[in-house]
C-alpha cells in the first residue's frame, strides 16, 4: 500500500493505453477510511501555444475535434513526445499546424486542464517575432488559420467561442500582461 495525499493506493491496475492515453484503476483506501475504486485518465503532457503578431494579433487554429464533436478555435496544440522539450514540441507544433517560425518564445507556465479524474499537464508558450512559411499538418490534422485581434480572443474566450482551457488561460494571461504594461506606463 502506497500514500497518494490523504489516500491510500492498495492496488493500480492499468485497465488501457495507447499513444496518447493511459486509463487506471485503482483499488483505495479513501480519506474517511473505508475502501473504493478510483479510476484516472492520464493523457500523454502537452503544450499550447499562442502566436502574437507585431500588429498584437492572435494565430490560432480552427479545428474539428473528435471528442467533443465540434470544431474548435484554440492555441496551437499538442503533445510532447518522449524525446522532446515542451519548449522543442511548442516549436514543431507551430510550424507544422500554422507554417510559424518564432525567434522568441516566453513561457506562460503550465495548466492541468481537469484535475479531479484527468491527468494532462499542458505546457503554455507565447510565440512573438513571427516568420510564416508551408504547413505541414499531420494525417488527420484539418486545420484553418484563424487571425484576430488579442482583444476579440479575449472576447472570444469571454462568450465562450473559445473554451480550450489551456488557450483560454494563455490569452487572458497575455491579456493581463498588456493591459498591467499599459497601465504602468501611463
Amino acid at each position: 500500500m502506497r500514500d497518494h495525499g490523504p489516500w491510500k493506493i492498495r492496488l493500480s491496475e492499468q485497465m488501457y493505453s495507447d499513444p496518447w492515453i493511459q486509463l487506471f484503476r485503482d483499488q483505495v483506501v479513501r480519506p474517511d477510511g473505508l475502501p473504493g475504486t478510483y479510476a484516472t485518465v492520464h493523457l500523454k503532457p502537452g503544450v499550447c501555444v499562442i502566436a502574437l503578431d507585431e500588429a498584437r494579433n492572435v494565430h490560432l487554429t480552427k479545428e474539428f475535434h473528435y471528442a467533443v464533436g465540434r470544431w474548435t478555435i484554440e492555441g496551437v496544440s499538442g503533445g510532447i513526445e518522449e524525446d522532446e522539450s515542451p519548449l522543442t514540441a511548442a516549436t514543431r507544433e507551430l510550424a507544422e499546424e500554422l507554417g510559424i517560425d518564432a525567434a522568441r518564445w516566453t513561457p506562460l507556465g503550465s495548466v492541468d486542464p481537469f484535475t479531479s479524474a484527468v491527468c494532462s499537464p499542458v505546457a503554455l508558450y507565447l510565440a512573438e517575432e513571427l516568420e510564416f512559411r508551408e504547413t505541414n499538418p499531420e494525417g488527420t490534422d484539418q486545420i484553418e488559420h484563424v487571425v484576430m485581434t488579442l482583444a476579440a480572443a479575449v472576447e472570444a474566450v469571454r462568450s465562450g467561442t473559445i473554451t480550450h482551457a489551456p488557450s483560454c488561460v494563455a490569452i487572458l494571461s497575455l491579456a493581463l500582461d498588456h493591459f498591467t504594461q499599459r497601465d504602468s506606463s501611463v
